[in-house]
């Protein structure tokens, strides 16, 4: 019987060599993992306070190093020259994973070494001899696709992977674009930490992805500085921010909060009412900043009698010239309200201990302290520089008009003023109907009796739509610190939006903010972009197009229906994208958002509010146009152009959102006739 040969194992490809080392990373940050949860906190602890924080810590630490299962673990890989520094090959990542030596096998996308995956190009490889892109199906490694940058012989062309993962179908909340972040736009996320941008950026051209993008390397950069400091994300609506917040924590970040200009505002009263557009417009002009000011330091009064402190047999008295002495120089300092409050008794106290040096006694500063106690001091202080209460403040000028003409003398006209006040006056801070932009008010004069802590770093998006009281009321959460602010002044739909971003970083007090300008356009289709932009020379004369550099130029439909067919031929659309691959939003005017409803409910089809697309088996969102910015959706139905952009001022700029929120095709569906600035010439 006569032995059989062995069949020589197949020499492994190179997809197959990614693909074991794709294994053995999960591997390696398998084993990591369970090193931190092998932590025994009893060994390295003296007492329970510290067992807890370090216990949380490590939760925290288990938390950023989870391998989630369709996200890549790594996305590209450099080979660079054998003769430069680095000479080696790294693999690219969302996260630093090692072996059990030590020895790296993933880099973090934020490393310095990761940074030429961005920028390296033929004209400039930076020593890179080799970039791969890899591409992947779920989270199996699929494909890979090389470049050689230092190869004359090749040809420069476009990546078939990085745009099928710009174009892919997209469900559920907004993803990282780590794996897609082009050169322009890692200029800004690599922008250091001491300075403020401002992005203005077009629909699709990534600003809200960058500014994310920001944050997370910022954190990976100054890790040490904004842990003490923080750092805070702001978006426009909780539906807004409901659809990032898987973002960071994609990216291993857990720690980083967010918010809404309406949260950070809303410590100090209880928001239950709102105004009409030409109130809100007065209270979130700039100019209520100084009608506060005056208003808060109105309560100080010159003192007209001297202060009399007594100290067992002998009694001290300071004038009330000098002591007017010291109160205007207190107030010619121009520092906060309770700041110079609290120095008052102080300044008095000196008073009274440089006469008691002067009568050959020495006291030190315990005694200045008790004198600074003393009931004379404190009865002095108290009608002098009394305490004032922000919310009681702002109550009494919007419901006295005798009050808010003294101080807002030759600031504000009488049409103003009475467009401010108060029909009919609230009895108590508790019982007003507050609106978000009397709360900006409060804050304001908040900050005018205290100072408000200060962030390391704050992004602000979609900022075009601040007032330039609430810009002031961001500032001051930033005012030791920076900021990433992104906008587009296209975009701007409220009564108050920002017109130009200068006035805009002056009024966040970042005037010498770097201004950059994203143009490439990833996400919305050519057809459709171009076909939005018709209203640019009409709501933001001068700024750039948004050129798409998508292969896939997209799909555009504009179709009249008969006004008794309109909600049908509507579900038919939904109906029609449904059947297809990806998210689909209906967008729709809010007075509009009702009838849709019931037609969606007595159709039995089921849909979504903005924010709730975490739920992966529903995927229609019907989208009130008020709520649309920011969000994206592979198909969107705009019903009835001309409802969304009638009868606010600003309506063809919301028409201008709703029309560019498609990331492969939009149907427009009208009964009634075009918006004229939409028809073709």
């Amino acid at each position: 019987m006569s032995a059989t040969a062995p069949t020589p194992d197949p020499v492994p490809g190179p997809l197959d060599r990614e693909r074991a080392h794709l294994a053995a990373s999960r591997a390696a940050l398998r084993a990591m993992r369970e090193d931190v949860e092998a932590l025994d906190i009893r060994d390295v602890t003296a007492n329970w306070v510290n067992a807890a924080v370090l216990e949380r810590q490590i939760e925290d630490r288990v938390k950023a190093l989870a391998d989630l299962a369709h996200t890549p673990l790594f996305f590209g890989r450099l080979d660079y020259l054998p003769t430069t520094q680095e000479g080696g090959r790294f693999y690219i990542g969302r996260r630093h994973v090692h072996d059990a030596q030590g020895d790296p096998m993933v880099i973090d996308w934020r490393a310095p070494v990761s940074q030429p995956f961005y920028r390296a190009s033929r004209r400039d490889p930076r020593d890179v001899r080799l970039r791969r892109r890899f591409g992947y199906t779920g989270g199996d490694l699929t494909a890979y696709e090389d470049e050689h940058l230092t190869d004359p012989a090749e040809a420069e062309t476009v990546s078939r992977l990085l745009q099928q993962e710009i174009e892919r179908p997209r469900v559920g909340p907004m993803r990282d674009i780590v794996a897609t972040i082009q050169p322009e736009q890692d200029e800004i996320v690599r922008g250091g930490l001491s300075g403020t941008v401002c992005v203005q950026g077009g629909p699709g051209t990534g600003k809200t992805a960058v500014g994310l993008h920001r944050v997370a390397y910022l954190l990976y950069a100054h890790r040490e500085r904004l842990a003490r400091t923080g750092t805070l994300v702001i978006g426009p609506n909780r539906s807004f921010l409901r659809y990032i917040e898987q973002v960071l924590p994609a990216l291993g970040e857990l720690e980083v909060r967010q918010a809404t200009v309406d949260d950070l505002v809303g410590g100090h009263v209880e928001v239950r009412g709102a105004d009409d557009p030409a109130a809100a417009v007065v209270k979130g002009d700039a100019r209520m900043a100084e009608v506060l000011r005056r208003a808060v330091r109105s309560h100080v009064t010159l003192p007209t009698e001297p202060v009399i402190v007594v100290r067992g047999s002998r009694r001290w008295r300071v004038p009330a010239y000098e002591v007017e002495e010291i109160v205007t120089e207190l107030l010619a300092r121009d520092i906060r309200y309770g700041a110079a409050r609290e120095a008052l008794p102080q300044r008095i106290a000196h008073a009274v201990l440089v006469r008691m040096e002067a009568a050959g006694e020495a006291p030190d500063d315990r005694v200045q302290d008790q004198v600074a106690r003393n009931a004379a001091v404190k009865a002095a202080v108290k009608a002098i520089w009394p305490p004032v209460d922000p919310a009681k403040l702002v109550l009494r000028l919007l419901s006295d008009p005798a009050f808010l003409a003294e101080h807002a003398d030759g600031v504000l006209d009488e049409d103003e003023r009475k467009a401010v006040l108060w029909a009919r006056p609230p009895r108590s801070v508790r019982s007003a109907r507050w609106s978000p932009a009397d709360a900006v008010l409060v804050d304001e004069a908040a900050d005018l009796v205290a100072r408000t802590p200060s962030l390391g770093h704050v992004v602000l998006d979609e900022a075009q739509d601040l007032s330039p009281m609430q810009y002031r009321a961001v500032g001051r959460r930033c005012s030791t610190g920076s900021a990433t602010v992104l906008g587009d002044l296209a975009q701007g739909t409220t009564p108050w939006a920002t017109r130009g971003w200068a006035e805009a970083l002056a009024h966040l007090g970042k005037p010498d903010a770097l201004v950059e300008e994203l143009t490439a356009g990833f996400r919305v289709p050519r057809e459709v972009i171009a076909y939005a932009s018709r209203l640019l020379p009409h709501i933001a004369p001068g700024l750039a197009e948004v050129r798409s550099v998508r292969e896939n130029p997209g799909s555009l439909e504009v179709r009249g229906v008969a006004a008794e067919r309109r909600d049908a031929e509507v579900l038919g659309a939904c109906a029609a994208f449904l059947r297809e691959e990806g998210s689909v939003g209906l967008i729709a005017a809010d007075p509009r958002v009702p009838a849709l409803e019931e037609a969606l409910r007595a159709a039995g089809v089921p849909f979504l509010s903005p924010g709730e697309e975490t739920t992966p088996d529903v995927r229609l969102t019907l989208v009130p146009a008020s709520l649309a910015k920011g969000l994206e959706y592979d198909h969107v139905i705009l019903a009835e152009p001309a409802t969304v952009a009638g009868g606010d001022p600003r309506g063809l700029s919301r028409l201008y959102v709703a029309l560019t929120r498609a990331v492969s095709r939009l149907d427009v569906l009208h009964a009634r006739p075009l918006p004229p600035e939409l028809r073709a010439e």
